[in-house]
């Protein structure tokens, strides 16, 4: 199972042990749709709305977002599956979304001609749900048989449909179509006939201690699930267990593999309906399959015989001889102390590398040549913001590409496959006043003498008198890299209002690859917190702001790192946005999907690990006579992976102590807290509106 689908990522919503728990007064919040629960939810949304509703200007915030939110001039990214280019879209006429598609030649015109294939607004209209689309998955080569994910109201836990792309038709049960009720599944095609899956089957549980499917099974068209064939089952402590199928160019390799914990996986190839174990370090993260070749990613050093792989490199086996037990590792590419791998992807010819250097995006091409040997090729684009591959196909070169900064709306390319020439197709409009602002990149010296990278997007203008509105967002942690983006909303809404926005690349983080990420794990989970204290003392010495106009965001492991920080360090801040967050780090590995995340945590349950879990622990760290910002907590009922009982029973004991706080729970769109564009943007601007009334001199 793909590890970044596991990220803060069982059908059970309540999970939890009173008894167990009698110390804690506020574990009835835990009980996510209890009559007593939902009363307390709603008065607190009623006060916090009131309240930040009134707040001058916050009607031309939410009308703001929503025109940039449904501009019909966005980008209509486009991934190919066989003739045609799908796209998702979301604008007023349509909240929940159409999956349309359109042919190559009319997607490069400026208007496109698009056919609707599936309506998620009239699917729910008609069926009286409110399905929130999460993906349709073809089967290659012929992609014509597709698996639609359709979730309740936004919910990880999904309902899975067979779907026809020639009759643009949900294919029924009746009819020999693949079915699957609302789950947490995992399924995946084998062929056009056959498929991996692992979701709750009749004889007893199938689920992992973190909610995902710890049994696998080939399931064949026209017969019951019940009948499918096991083929796997993974230990109940384990993440996940899953089947899956790589493709080079027309030749499968199927793979079974075991999460066994967040960051360490067993492989198997599934060979004539038998099981092969693969000689592969199990923090190592497969990324591909080309010309016969494994591509691997290795998260620690690899020594065979006297040849030793560094950390962060990727490494190529024949398929043949990984399977036959004696891989012929060799190293492909590998970074240094300023860069690390972002990104792969594969062609018919070639693969991609997508690098950062100090978090800026280079993308590079690798071809061998006449020898067998590896050539590289820089595709030219600018060096100060990001890029993305979008779209790369096995049956053809040529791809396309995105490249936006700070200050610079996305842009697509198409990138010829023989000159590596990049032509512009659509670019984002302009939809606030980039030029009265740029962009800079700084360090900070954390406590160790790290230097931590990080970017300020201000005025050009700007009076370094310490009195600037500044938001400083952070995340650090599970190799998520948070890169140079153009962000409308931020820009319209934060910027032009007279605000400095900060983005922080603290470890815990993938910047600078797994050495950042790991620097921070566990024991070590300190660094993070430590990194972001110290850029927001730079900025402070900077004199680009100071405590009462410094605020700081973040969402579900940023959650985290908010409630840390301003329980380690509340004078420093005078606003916090806590977003779907983590916070009761007791009992975080007993609430949804909380178990999978001990490999980057640890386990409260083990006394040792609990002693270090415990001092980032935010809800434990609480002290009643200590003087705390105003803090504005959001959650979401229906996220089933962070359970909302955290930051519900955060505010809870916060008041109960006296402390002043501000909570909002919107009653769908899972973990991402918003299902539409119009719930996106009235959340967004209840954030910029407490912004503004907290840090505004």
């Amino acid at each position: 199972m793909n590890k970044r689908i596991l990220t803060l990522g069982a059908a059970s919503l309540l999970a939890f042990n009173v008894a167990a728990e009698s110390d804690d007064p506020f574990l009835w919040l835990e009980d996510v749709e209890g009559e007593k629960a939902l009363a307390w939810v709603n008065q607190q949304n009623e006060r916090s709305l009131k309240e930040l509703k009134a707040v001058p200007g916050y009607n031309a915030l939410v009308d703001n977002a929503l025109d940039i939110l449904n501009d019909k001039a966005r980008i209509p990214y486009a991934s190919r599956v066989g003739d045609h280019l799908y796209n998702f879209w979301k604008d007023e006429a349509n909240p929940r979304g159409i999956y349309r598609r359109t042919t190559e030649a009319e997607y490069l015109k400026d208007s496109p001609k698009w056919e609707t294939v599936l309506d998620i607004d009239a699917l729910g209209k008609a069926e009286g749900v409110n399905w929130v689309f999460k993906g349709m998955d073809c089967q290659y080569p012929k992609n014509v048989r597709c698996l639609v994910s359709l979730s309740r109201g936004g919910a990880d836990a999904v309902e899975v449909r067979e779907f026809d792309l020639s009759t643009l038709k949900f294919i029924p049960a009746s009819e020999q179509g693949f079915f699957l009720a609302e789950a947490k599944s995992s399924v995946s095609w084998i062929d056009e006939n056959t498929v991996f899956v692992g979701t709750e089957f009749a004889e007893g549980s199938s689920w992992t201690d973190s909610g995902y499917p710890r049994v696998v099974k080939v399931w064949q068209r026209g017969t019951p699930l019940a009948k499918a064939k096991p083929v796997y089952e993974g230990n109940k402590a384990s993440v996940a267990a899953s089947g899956f199928v790589m493709w080079d160019d027309k030749t499968p390799l199927a793979l079974v593999s075991e999460a066994e914990t967040f960051y360490e996986a067993s492989y198997r190839a599934w060979v004539d309906g038998k099981l092969i174990d693969l000689p592969l370090p199990k923090d190592a993260e497969i990324k591909g399959y080309f010309q016969g070749e494994v591509f691997i990613e290795l998260k620690s050093e690899l020594k065979v015989g006297e040849t030793t792989f560094p950390q962060g490199a990727i490494v190529a086996t024949k398929a043949d001889a990984l399977v036959a037990g004696k891989p012929d590792f060799r190293l492909f590419v590998k970074g240094d102390e300023r860069s690390s791998i972002s990104q792969v992807a594969f062609t018919r010819q070639a693969v991609l590398v997508n690098w950062l250097e100090d978090v800026k995006s280079k993308l590079v091409r690798y071809q061998k040549d006449a020898n067998g040997n590896w050539t590289a090729q820089n595709i030219d684009f600018p060096s100060n913001g990001s890029i993305s591959v979008v779209d790369s196909a096995r049956d053809r070169d040529d791809l396309f590409v995105t490249y936006t900064s700070f200050l610079e709306p996305s842009t697509l390319y198409r990138v010829d496959a023989g000159s590596l020439k990049r032509d512009k197709l659509k670019a984002m409009p302009e939809q606030f006043d980039a030029s009265r602002f740029e962009a800079k990149q700084f360090f900070a010296t954390s406590k160790d003498g790290t230097q931590v990278p990080y970017f300020a997007v201000m005025a050009k203008d700007i009076k370094l008198d310490g009195k600037n509105p500044t938001l400083l967002y952070g995340y650090g942690g599970f190799e998520v890299s948070l890169r140079p983006t153009y962000s409308a909303t931020t820009g319209k809404n934060w910027l032009e209002q007279g605000g400095v926005y900060v983005l922080a690349n603290i470890r815990g983080g993938g910047e600078y690859g797994p050495r950042w990420h790991q620097a921070a794990l566990k024991q070590n989970r300190h660094k993070a917190y430590e990194d972001f204290e110290a850029i927001a003392e730079d900025l402070i010495k900077r004199k680009i702001t100071s405590p009462k106009h410094l605020g700081i965001q973040g969402g579900s492991n940023g959650g985290l790192l908010m409630g840390a920080a301003f329980t380690r360090r509340p004078d420093l801040y005078n606003a916090v946005i806590c977003q779907v967050p983590l916070l009761d780090m007791k009992r975080f590995n007993k609430l949804l999907a909380g178990a999978s995340w001990m490999g980057e945590y640890g386990n409260p349950d083990v006394p040792a690990e609990w002693e270090y879990i415990k001092t980032f622990s935010p809800y434990h760290n609480l002290k009643k006579d200590t003087r705390y910002p105003k803090v504005f907590f959001t959650t979401s009922t229906r996220d089933d992976r962070v359970h909302p009982g955290h930051a519900r029973k955060m505010v809870a004991k916060m008041e109960d102590m006296g402390i002043e706080v501000l909570y909002f729970e919107n009653m769908e769109g899972g973990h991402a807290g918003a299902a539409d564009n119009k719930q996106t943007a009235e959340l967004n601007s209840l954030a910029y509106a407490y912004l503004l009334k907290q840090l505004k001199p």
